[in-house]
């Protein structure tokens, strides 16, 4: 499975394009350019674990910093500012990682 099963090529390319420049990521903008935001929670849910890359459950910093290499090979790394903040938007019960729930509501919110 692959994220273009749950997202289209031309919105994740749009997206991608918006935060080619360091620390211009933001999540909620990128949520909505992929159109995200608008997914069932089963899809979003099929998305999380795509982002899970060692499937415990948990979107952590390392993984959070490849975030957008998930959605394109070729895309840049989350700087560090931008991990913090996404953190920060995610991690709703201070563990330093997103689990599924909290990505979830992160995404629909």
């Amino acid at each position: 499975m692959s994220i273009s099963d749950f997202l289209s090529a031309s919105d994740i390319a749009a997206a991608l394009q918006d935060c080619q420049a360091p620390d211009s990521f933001n999540h909620r903008k990128f949520f909505q350019l992929t159109g995200m935001c608008k997914k069932s929670s089963s899809q979003i849910k099929g998305i999380f674990q795509i982002l899970d890359r060692d499937q415990n459950g948990y979107i952590e910093e390392d993984e959070i910093k490849y975030f957008l290499k998930r959605f394109e090979p070729e895309a840049r790394f989350l700087t560090a500012t931008e991990i913090e903040k996404f953190l920060t938007a995610g991690d709703h019960d201070g563990d330093g990682k997103v689990g599924a729930e909290e990505f979830g509501e992160m995404v629909q919110s």
